[in-house]
């Protein structure tokens, strides 16, 4: 190597290093910058900006969610229905997961929108310390009373072996998966949606990228499948833990941990609609595999492979809501009612039309997406007809969850409870209980469809009652700012 050569090799990797830098704080800003931005900027562009991380976000970790579903799929249909057996367990750790996340994320948006930042610190070290214990527990008890719970999620004879093999190595990354999602957002709802998009879709590429390696090149069929995921949330979970620093997003410490009613009652306030949502969603699951259990492993494998198409379907919804939330919690902590009613209408016109759109479609092609995941003529017949229920109400959602997730940001805690667990616990699981008395396994599959109607209406009913407070509240804060 020449002298010149080696020059020019230092000078092209201090340029990268620059470059690095420069996109770092292009992404980076102050706790003064974030406020004004959230409470000044305009609306449409903020929420887009801080949307498209998330929306990426959730459409790849819904992506490699459907990618177990898909590679296990070449294992047999009693392997495809054991991923949704286990689902239930996946969603109990996600339901902590938001619980603790989301329950300080939205009391630390409202804090940063009200100037407080001692509180933040200790919600965010709360927060976290407390999802990672949640954790601990339910891998515990996972791994002690693994063969009954098996059972209870409803495995039948032939899925069981599946059931324990999956669910025996996906409870080992319970700890860090419930800290991940504490991690992942307190950075969204303190505006880092960037980092927390690196941290998120790193892990979902390498869970892509894994599956088949561990299934099928090491022959570890769905214990493979498993690993694989433990493995790409671990990624996620240092990447997300090292973008916390990088951020200036409010620091974790063991020291600002505060296990006192006062910390712990916010939290549980922002925290309680996700663990309804996500716990419901859950037991909603276990009520499902057991309803489809006397159909046989095809109609199990089939509401599985549906349930993971509505999921993916409906997580761009869900990643356009949380580019709203950190708006919705700072203009509201900062008593700028008026941009948070201006963000939430932005955001429900948007959805209806986008959902509108993938509705057509999914109603369209609803058996060609079935057979993505399992080409078994029983599975495609009963799954297309599940989606095709589905696509009918799927409208109905953007308004169901934009209003879900703006209570539950403002600290509404007792509506966004109500509305968290109206779909898939008030109105689903009793749905399932009672239609296949009357329709069989006709009534299984329109079940959902039923649940959004009913949603759809209490979610009205509940808006007319908090816009009043709102404008109440409004009302309050210009008469405080006359005095």
């Amino acid at each position: 190597m020449t002298f010149a050569s080696f020059v020019h090799i230092l000078i092209s990797r201090r340029h990268l290093r620059e470059k690095k830098e420069e996109i770092i704080m292009a992404n980076t800003m102050t706790q003064e910058e974030k406020f004004q931005m959230m409470t000044e900027a305009p609306i449409p562009p903020l929420i887009g900006k801080l949307a498209v991380p998330t929306i990426i976000s959730m459409l790849i970790t819904s992506f490699y969610n459907m990618a177990d579903t898909f590679f296990v799929g070449r294992l047999g249909t009693s392997a495809t229905a054991a991923v949704g057996v286990v689902f239930p367990v996946m969603a109990i750790i996600q339901a902590l997961g938001f619980f603790c996340g989301h329950g300080s994320g939205n009391s630390i948006s409202r804090k940063l929108g009200s100037r407080d930042t001692k509180t933040a610190e200790q919600l965010a070290a709360t927060g976290f310390f407390g999802a990672l214990l949640l954790g601990i527990i339910v891998l515990a008890l996972g791994i002690i009373f693994l063969n009954p719970l098996s059972l209870i999620l409803g495995s039948t004879e032939t899925i069981l072996p599946y059931t324990k093999a999956y669910l025996r190595i996906i409870l080992l990354g319970a700890p860090y998966m419930t800290a991940q999602l504490v991690l992942n957002n307190q950075m969204r709802f303190q505006g880092n949606a960037f980092y927390s998009m690196i941290g998120i879709t790193t892990g979902a590429v390498l869970n892509i990228i894994l599956d088949p390696i561990f299934i099928f090149v090491f022959h570890m069929g769905i214990s493979g499948a498993a690993l694989a995921t433990v493995i790409s949330q671990l990624v996620s979970f240092l990447l997300l833990l090292y973008g916390i620093r990088v951020s200036k997003c409010i620091p974790i410490r063991l020291r600002n941990v505060y296990f006192k009613p006062e910390r712990l009652k916010e939290i549980a306030g922002g925290g309680l609609p996700s663990l309804f949502r996500q716990g419901l969603s859950s037991f909603a699951t276990m009520t499902l595999n057991i309803a489809a259990n006397p159909y046989g492993d095809a109609a199990i494998a089939a509401m599985s492979v549906v349930s993971r198409i509505a999921m993916f379907a409906g997580s761009a919804l869900i990643g356009f809501g949380q580019g709203f939330q950190p708006v919705c919690g700072f203009n509201y902590g900062a008593k700028k009612y008026r941009r948070v009613q201006e963000a939430f209408w932005f955001c429900v016109k948007i959805s209806a039309v986008v959902l509108f759109v993938l509705a057509v479609l999914g109603g369209i092609f609803a058996g060609q997406l079935v057979e993505i995941f399992r080409k078994d003529p029983e599975v495609i017949r009963i799954g297309a007809m599940a989606l095709r229920f589905q696509c009918l109400t799927f409208v109905l959602n953007g308004w169901i969850i934009m209003n879900n997730m703006m209570m539950q940001t403002m600290g509404k805690t007792a509506y966004a409870s109500i509305l968290a667990a109206s779909r898939q616990g008030l109105f689903f699981i009793p749905a399932l209980l009672i239609l296949p008395a009357f329709w069989g396994l006709l009534g299984i599959q329109m079940a959902q469809a039923v649940a959004d109607v009913l949603s759809f209406i209490v979610t009205t009913v509940i808006y007319r009652i908090v816009r009043k407070d709102l404008d109440r509240e409004e009302r309050q804060a210009h008469m405080s700012l006359e005095e």
